[in-house]
């Protein structure tokens, strides 16, 4: 079983990430969805394994995005806001598809979404930092994959 902390928009408030981490424990990699505004270095360090980032609207580090491979799935990982993801998910939909992805992981919003569909997953942890959905919950996911290869995601809050 791997699991993968999936984090977006810390807006550098880092406060409530350093609190997942240590509600969840042991980690196997995290992905951070953009908009740290300078704080690479430090989520870099936080955990022993893999961090992947890609950088948000605030950002300026390069490369914008990053295609990865887990356990045999294609996965897009981008901050989102060049697929217009604040209008609706169409384009980035759309994107993910052309572009052979199985999954596809984006921010931007500060919105949560699991979507599971045959075609296509499309997961956005929301913000750890500035919620904006009606709930007001500073929102992560878990994603876990087990050894056989079957991906599940859980919507948490700190």
């Amino acid at each position: 079983m791997q699991r993968i902390l999936i984090v977006s928009d810390t807006h550098k408030r880092l406060g409530n990430l350093y609190e997942a981490l240590e509600k969840e424990g042991s980690v196997d990699a995290m992905i951070h969805l953009g908009d740290l505004e300078g704080d690479e270095n430090i989520v870099n360090e936080m955990i022993p394994g893999p961090v992947y980032m890609v950088p948000g609207n605030n950002d300026s580090q390069a490369p914008r995005e990053l295609e990865i491979q887990l356990a045999g799935k294609n996965v897009l990982l981008t901050h989102g806001h060049y697929y217009y993801v604040s209008l609706d998910l169409q384009t980035i939909r759309q994107e993910g598809i052309a572009r052979g992805m199985d999954i596809v992981m984006f921010g931007h919003t500060h919105r949560p979404v699991i979507q599971v569909e045959d075609e296509i997953t499309l997961i956005n942890p929301g913000s750890i930092s500035y919620p904006r959905q009606q709930d007001g919950k500073c929102t992560y996911i878990i994603m876990e994959i087990s050894d056989s290869g079957e991906f599940t995601f859980e919507l948490k809050s700190v």
